[in-house]
């Protein structure tokens, strides 16, 4: 028999040249609060990537990330800003995804019944299997309420929407879009709008109180520069203790318990869950990941098909209704295929502006990431961050990457919207 270094699959060598990443994180303790006025006031997010890919000529470097000292005990990250290396951040073989699932902090396990949620376990983690599979199964089961669910409540919206806009003139899409979508999921997952819970019409809001908190250290407020080191000294200094939200949590854990009585039974019988641990990684899943993606995806779609123009909106609605026309006037999931512009243009607000900007990884073994044009060295324990609005529009991949180019992906690979480009292996 061969031994388990001999059968290994030997490393391939980088493509090409091994250099020292650039960079650095400036004085200790210092260095990291400079780096995060430089991101938040001083540059701004975008612009404090672009500099220092310019500043060092390459898109691989190191710097300090948000928020820094007492909130974060180590700000250190290497930067991964192309479509080459930032893939990395996904292979669960070299890259520990444990406890970094907010970035170079992690909030308090309070906000979350005192659990670690399956969002800040490691795939190698063996709760982390059970809970993935317990969502899977839920997924699974609620399939087939997708879309006719989606279609009452959205139909819904956008009568509210046109309402609002007789009325006044203008309409509050955003405000519409949030109670919506978390009244989707819910209805999705348990059966039931939650106005017919102890929520009522509150759900939303509530959620979106729990989540604030959370996500501070990584948000600015946009106010006058007058306030900069006020602002800076409330969100990114200290975290904020569970305790201010805690009544909002309790209502939305109360309304979950109650209404997902058959999901929890599953959880417990099936996949070795307690009841309470269940309940509180489904309110984390429905709220944080579901209902937060939902609530910055829409509005940033209608944005750019807005944007676009009438041409496209012109494209859109012929395709649409040529192909729910074929399929009976249902919409489907077979129908959606068929839809070749309408998943351009959702693939292309997606490259131009994903909904999850930030990645993060930590490596766990001393590994060889690879750019466009160079190697570098990544020593075990490191943290990788990737800002992904950069690498999906890696001007080495996509021609006129800062442009919303609706048809980009109808016919992937020709050569009116992609550059020929073999990506280096890692």
């Amino acid at each position: 028999m061969l031994s388990s270094s001999a059968s290994a699959v030997p490393k391939l060598p980088p493509k090409h040249p091994l250099k020292q990443i650039p960079g650095d994180y400036g004085v200790p303790f210092f260095g990291a609060i400079k780096d995060r006025y430089d991101f938040f006031y001083n540059q701004g997010r975008d612009e404090f990537f672009k500099a220092r890919i310019q500043k060092y000529n390459s898109t691989v470097f190191r710097t300090n990330m948000p928020p820094g000292p007492f909130i974060a005990s180590n700000p250190k990250v290497v930067t991964v800003l192309d479509a080459i290396s930032f893939p990395i951040l996904f292979d669960n073989s070299k890259i520990e995804k444990r406890d970094i699932f907010d970035g170079t902090y992690m909030p308090s396990t309070d906000f979350t019944g005192g659990y670690r949620i399956c969002s800040f376990l490691d795939p190698t983690e063996a709760k982390h299997t059970s809970l993935k599979n317990f969502f899977l199964s839920l997924l699974s089961a609620n399939h087939k309420n997708v879309i006719p669910l989606f279609h009452t409540h959205f139909t819904d919206l956008f009568a509210k929407a046109e309402a609002q806009l007789l009325k006044d003139g203008k309409s509050d899409f955003n405000s519409l879009n949030d109670q919506t979508s978390f009244d989707f999921i819910f209805e999705l997952f348990f059966g039931q709008n939650p106005s017919n819970t102890s929520l009522g019409s509150k759900g939303s809001t509530l959620v979106s109180l729990w989540i604030l908190p959370q996500l501070s250290p990584q948000l600015t407020l946009g106010l006058p520069k007058v306030f900069n080191v006020l602002e800076d000294f409330l969100l990114h200094t200290f975290p904020f203790p569970a305790l201010f939200v805690k009544p909002a949590y309790n209502k939305v854990y109360k309304a979950f318990y109650e209404s997902a009585a058959k999901a929890l039974d599953e959880a417990e019988s099936k996949f070795g869950i307690t009841r309470e641990e269940a309940c509180h990684n489904l309110v984390f899943l429905v709220c944080f990941n579901a209902y937060g993606g939902m609530k910055l995806l829409f509005p940033s779609l209608l944005k750019w098909v807005a944007l676009a123009g009438e041409e496209l909106h012109r494209k859109l609605r012929d395709e649409i209704r040529a192909v729910v026309k074929e399929t009976g006037g249902k919409i489907t999931l077979a129908a959606l295929d068929k839809m070749t512009l309408t998943k351009s243009v959702v693939y292309e607000a997606l490259r131009i502006d994903p909904s999850v900007p930030f990645q993060y990884g930590k490596a766990k073994e001393d590994l060889i990431i690879e750019s466009h044009d160079a190697a570098f060295e990544i020593k075990k324990g490191e943290i990788l961050f990737g800002y992904q609005p950069i690498a999906t529009r890696d001007g080495k991949i996509f021609e006129n990457p800062e442009e919303f180019v609706a048809d980009r992906f109808v016919g992937e690979g020709t050569t009116t919207t992609f550059k020929t480009l073999t990506p280096a292996s890692s």
